[in-house]
């Protein structure tokens, strides 16, 4: 793999930090600044409400720039906000910092997602972008876990500086490691908006949707299933989610490497399994032994569909792929924040504690048959011959 797409994972680690870092020091900072846990709650919600504002606008934005110097803008701009955020004098400042921080991050990976695909030769696009998105995933496993030590120890603000220091180093690598590749300004804002006139383009943003919803509608509420359900001691969860953290990170990478030996077969493959892992799940949540076997293969197969999710999403987006894997970033967010309110509706019903899992069951079936339809569908226009008046996107993956 070039060496550049460490820059971008170290990027991908940074991210992860700023967003996730923050969970483990919410009471300090609620301490500090004298606030509610509610509000200081709002600086891990408002940071996912940006998130899917800035992968939209912010990479529309940046469209006709070249794509190495927006990356390098961008990481600038994550840099000015940790800054805000780890020197902010008050609750307002730190909020602002965040949002900063967090508009830079869709945008980053949909602009990163390209780069790191124009590094490798198209049989290892899949691969690359799982590299990429594999600094997310060591965020969850390694670095919250760090960043909340380091916070508990030196206070919440030394965390924040310490990812400062990421995006600076993350900052020169990409001036250094990152090669410049195709402009971006050569389709400029209005092919980029074009692409969403494509049926397959949507296939794949409804399916980020409902894959990444039918994850987190179970996570979400998992340590109610692990303490509620399971049994399990409250000082056990956090090592248990570690488990999940784990797992995701393996699973991102097996499945960049699936999706490049054959995309469409890998989503259909990883949905399938995720519909029979999270309804597996509900089935055994009282049984320990099941429910740490489960944890973990929730996190393999649920981020193993990341790469394919990405890469199908700029397949059919290839001639003006920014804003599209921008727009397939924010449906992951989109996604999280579905998930997570309907299993919060099948908790407050009354369905008990394992009904989030089932709910994270029903979302996976339901992107199962989306992407199943999506490929049947391509695969039709792909056989119909060359007397139809179509685009080279619109092949099957």
């Amino acid at each position: 793999m070039p060496i550049g797409l460490i820059a971008l994972a170290l990027g991908g680690f940074g991210i992860g930090l700023t967003e996730f870092g923050i969970v483990g020091l919410l009471p300090e900072v609620a301490a500090d600044f004298q606030v509610t846990e509610s509000a200081a709650g709002y600086l891990v919600s408002v940071y996912a409400l940006s998130v899917a504002v800035g992968a939209l606008v912010l990479t529309a934005g940046i469209a006709r720039f070249d794509r190495k110097n927006a990356l390098a803008g961008l990481m600038i701009l994550f840099i000015v906000g940790n800054l805000v955020s780890a020197a902010a004098p008050t609750y307002g400042l730190l909020m602002v910092g965040r949002v900063v921080a967090a508009l830079c991050h869709g945008a980053f990976f949909g602009v990163g997602a390209v780069v790191a695909s124009d590094m490798v030769a198209a049989n290892r696009k899949a691969g690359a972008i799982a590299l990429m998105f594999g600094g997310l995933t060591a965020a969850n496993v390694l670095g919250v876990p760090l960043g909340t030590f380091l916070g508990q120890q030196l206070g919440w603000r030394s965390t924040f500086w310490a990812i400062t220091v990421i995006g600076v180093v993350t900052l020169i690598g990409i001036q250094v490691l990152v090669p410049r590749t195709a402009s971006a300004g050569r389709t400029g804002l209005r092919s980029e908006l074009a692409v969403f006139r494509r049926g397959q383009v949507w296939v794949s943003i409804v399916l980020s949707v409902l894959a990444f919803g039918g994850v987190i509608g179970g996570y979400t509420y998992i340590a109610f299933t692990l303490t509620k359900a399971g049994g399990f001691a409250p000082g056990t969860v956090p090592w248990l989610l570690v488990l999940f953290g784990a797992g995701t990170f393996v699973g991102n990478l097996v499945g960049g490497r699936a999706a490049d030996r054959s995309l469409n077969a890998s989503l259909i493959g990883i949905m399938a399994l995720l519909t029979v892992v999270m309804a597996a799940f509900a089935l055994t949540a009282e049984n320990q032994v099941a429910t740490v076997v489960s944890l973990l293969l929730m996190g393999t197969v649920g981020l193993a569909s990341a790469p394919g999710l990405q890469v199908r999403t700029m397949k059919y987006a290839q001639d003006a792929p920014t804003l599209a894997s921008g727009a397939n970033i924010a449906a992951f967010n989109v996604g999280n924040a579905l998930g997570a309110w309907l299993g919060g509706l099948a908790l407050a019903a009354g369905f008990g504690y394992v009904s989030p899992l089932w709910v994270g069951a029903g979302l996976a079936l339901a992107g199962l048959v989306v992407v199943t339809a999506g490929s049947l569908r391509g695969r039709s226009v792909r056989q119909a011959g060359p007397g139809l008046p179509l685009q080279p996107p619109y092949a099957e993956c």
